[in-house]
């Protein structure tokens, strides 16, 4: 199993996206005296000291942490290469769906939150996710390779 391309892919999708899940900062957005933190549990407002102001709730962890048993039950289906398939392209489908939603959170998500005057800053966990997803694409793709391989086996047979 672990010699397959496609489980090294999906092994350090599942590392990326626990990294992202412990709380890193996605993106901020900065006033002069407060600042916006997207974090994997919500939205923090900071002060000028880095006391948390406010704090709301949004668990996209729970989002990182279904990948991450996703991205594990597709490795872990490598005996069934067609119920391997499907399982891998749901995760590449759910992670471009989340990466599509935080992408647009970044572009409007100071009108979103009612700031007039913010600068955006990119956290690096929005490039950890990024990261993940060309990964979870090329492990598709490795399952896919082998399950041609094995289709054309058969019919030599």
């Amino acid at each position: 199993m672990i010699q397959r391309i496609q489980t090294v892919y999906l092994i350090l999708a599942m590392i990326l996206l626990g990294v992202v899940s412990f709380g890193m900062t996605f993106i901020s957005f900065v006033q002069d005296e407060l600042s916006h933190d997207l974090t994997a549990f919500g939205i923090l407002t900071r002060d000028q000291s880095g006391s948390i102001v406010e704090k709301v709730a949004y668990p996209f962890y729970i989002s990182s942490f279904m990948l991450i048993i996703l991205c594990f039950v597709g490795m872990m289906a490598y005996k069934n290469l067609t119920r391997q398939l499907r399982i891998v392209r749901l995760t590449f489908y759910i992670y471009l769906i989340l990466l599509i939603s935080l992408f647009i959170y970044s572009v409007i998500g100071d009108s979103i939150l009612e700031l007039s005057s913010s600068k955006r800053e990119l956290g690096f966990a929005y490039f950890l996710f990024v990261c993940g997803l060309p990964l979870v694409f090329l492990a598709n793709l490795g399952v896919k390779r082998d399950k041609n391989l094995l289709d054309s086996l058969n019919r030599l047979r």
